[in-house]
């Protein structure tokens, strides 16, 4: 009976030990599988909600949304044909990387020379069509706190608006959202434009964090220099707009332009100096083999 025991045993423990190897390696191959499809999926996500930028492209003035006021208003009652507009499109219920762009925007303008409400506006609209006027209102009272610039409260407002009105937007400036019906979020890109005066879609600024120079340049050249100061517009003779990173970098080819020119001129300034020296040198040895004369 101890044979057949251990025998039995010993037979067990030989079936179950592949098994177990298979198991475990079914287990393991099992996760990776599930980790590639959700990487899958994230990446096919991101794509579909990647900015496509639309630089130059005209939105539609006559879209109405609600202020935060409850009133019904023309997205053309923001652009006055003088002041650019930073356009940031959001949900107010957004758990994380909204608040993040707000955030971000709040710091960086506020670190520009530039006054909200009499140098630019901005206007921030929800993409989520449930979200109320309540809840526009209270999020614009964070903000404005935030903020602490004298002129926010008249330059910048939060809409809401019905599903097609901002679809629409989103369309004609290239911001893409999903809802997730699991968990009843929006996935999202994280980037706010500058429109010019007359609606027309100037720069995109990417991420959670804007330099301050970056906005400020682009505002001013959205203005088409109606504002800003000297500083602002020869800076952006050596500065470029970058489409692809949504920054402002070094004018290479604009500086050795610039760089050209002032070598001309210095060596011209050079050349007209030496004939003028030379003249009045032979001028003065005329002068002198006279007197000897």
């Amino acid at each position: 009976m101890t044979e057949l025991t251990t025998e039995y045993r010993i037979a067990r423990k030989g079936f179950f030990s592949p098994m177990l190897m298979l198991a475990t390696l079914f287990l393991c191959y099992g996760t990776d599988l599930l980790a590639q499809q959700e990487q899958e999926r994230m990446d096919k996500l991101g794509k579909s909600i990647e900015v496509e930028q639309k630089l130059d492209a005209q939105v539609d003035l006559n879209l109405t949304f609600t202020n935060e006021d409850g009133t019904t208003v023309r997205l053309g009652d923001y652009f006055d044909g003088e002041k650019p507009v930073v356009l940031t499109l959001v949900y107010y219920g957004c758990p994380m990387l909204c608040g993040q762009v707000l955030n971000g925007t709040v710091r960086g303008l506020k670190d520009t020379d530039l006054e909200v409400g009499e140098d630019y506006n901005i206007v921030s609209i929800s993409f989520d069509h449930t979200e109320t006027v309540d809840v526009a209102a209270k999020k614009r009272r964070t903000f404005l706190r935030q903020f602490h610039r004298e002129g926010a409260d008249k330059g910048w407002h939060f809409l809401v608006s019905d599903s097609a009105s901002v679809a629409k937007l989103a369309e004609q400036v290239g911001f893409k959202y999903h809802k997730d019906d699991e968990t009843g979020q929006y996935a999202h890109s994280a980037a706010i434009m500058v429109l010019t005066p007359s609606g027309k879609v100037s720069r995109y600024f990417f991420g959670i964090e804007y330099n301050p120079k970056d906005l400020q340049l682009g505002l001013v050249e959205a203005s088409n220099d109606k504002i800003g100061s000297l500083a602002d517009q020869v800076l952006l003779l050596c500065f470029e707009y970058n489409p692809i990173t949504g920054k402002y970098g070094f004018a290479i080819s604009t500086s050795l332009k610039i760089a050209g020119s002032l070598t001309l001129l210095l060596l011209v300034g050079f050349i007209v100096r030496s004939i003028r020296r030379d003249k009045k040198e032979s001028e003065a040895h005329n002068v002198g083999l006279q007197g000897r004369a």
